[in-house]
Parts: C-alpha cells; structure tokens; sequence
C-alpha cells in the first residue's frame, strides 16, 4: 500500500513540476515577443495611415481616440493635421460579417467626408475571391476613393447600394461595405458632430 502511494505522490509532484516549468517557458516566451509584436503592430498601422491619409506633419498616433462600437469592440480615430489644421480622418474599422469572420480596414477621409483611401489590415477570406478586396490582387477597392458616403450607398448592387461586389465574393463585398459604414458613422459622429 505505501509503495501505491509513494508512486501517486511521485506522478503528482512531476506533474507539477511539468507544469510549472511550462508556464514559466510560456511566460517567458509572451514577454519576450510582446515587445516586438507591439512595435510590428505600431510600423503595420503607421503605413497604413500613410496610405490612407494625405500629407500630415503632426505625431498622429498621439492624436488618436478610441470609440465603443455598436458590437462592443473598439475602433480607432487618428487625426492628420499639417501646420495645425485638420487635413484627414483615419479610421480603424472592422466587421465581422466577412466569409471567414473578422475583417479590419483602415479607412481615410478628407475633413468633408470624401474617402481617400483605404487600407485592408486584416481578414482570412478565400483566395482568389474575397481576397480580392486587397489592393495589390485587384483595382476593386479603388471605386470607393473619392466617394462621400453622404452620397454614396455603401451597400453591394444586389442589396440597393452603389458598390459592385467582387464576383463571386458578395459576402466578403458585404462585410467590407460594413467595416467603412461603421467607420463614415465615427467620423460624422466624431468630426461633424452626428449630422
């Protein structure tokens, strides 16, 4: 009977053991890369803002606000300012609606609400399909520069709006229309005071 024990006690402890130097490896391994992964997120969000905005002069990840969105998550304004004035609106925007979940966009507006640019950040959606939203594998995201959502229904065709969908990626279409709706609805709410 003592050795059944003496062997259930020897399991135990080297199961502790186990675990705690894999939790102190984890641990170590989630401090070492927090760093590097923060400033890879920080250079991945700079260029996209370069892109997005026209010419700024002002430290505009300092000039930022974060909003509570109607699903709960956060979205991020940057203001662009050159010589003190307001120049553009960057937004952080999101949907969750694309064919394989979670699509993040930058979006650029002037100070009128005219879209500059835009910038995808993040999404998983089909190749040769939904990835087309990207720039490099296709011109289809180029129909929303210069566009005033006051004006322009950012909805696909099929649904009433003035966006053509990519083909035979209306779902992925849909989700990015929705990630720059929300984010036209936190400039009016934020720069034009909720007109």
């Amino acid at each position: 009977m003592a050795n059944k024990e003496s062997t259930f006690t020897n399991m135990l402890l080297t199961m502790v053991i186990v675990t705690a130097v894999a939790a102190l490896a984890l641990g170590g391994v989630y401090k070492a890369t927090k760093a590097p992964i923060a400033k890879n997120q920080e250079k991945k969000t700079n260029a996209a803002l370069q892109k997005v905005l026209p010419e700024f002069d002002n430290k505009i990840t300092r000039d930022t606000k974060t909003l509570e969105t109607d699903l709960g998550k956060e979205i991020t304004l940057y203001k662009a300012k050159k010589d003190g004035e307001l120049v553009g609106v960057a937004i952080e925007s999101f949907s969750t609606k694309g064919y394989s979940g979670l699509v993040k966009i930058m979006v650029g507006f002037l100070p009128d609400g005219t879209i500059k640019n835009i910038s995808v950040l993040q999404h998983a959606e089909t190749p040769g399909l939904g990835d087309k939203m990207e720039k490099g594998k296709s011109e289809w995201s180029k129909q929303f520069n210069g566009k005033n959502p006051a004006e322009f229904n950012l909805s696909v065709s099929k649904d009433g709006g003035d966006v053509d969908a990519i083909t035979a990626a209306t779902i992925s279409s849909r989700a990015y229309c929705d990630a720059v709706k929300r984010a036209y609805k936190a400039f009016k709410q934020e720069i034009k005071g909720g007109e």
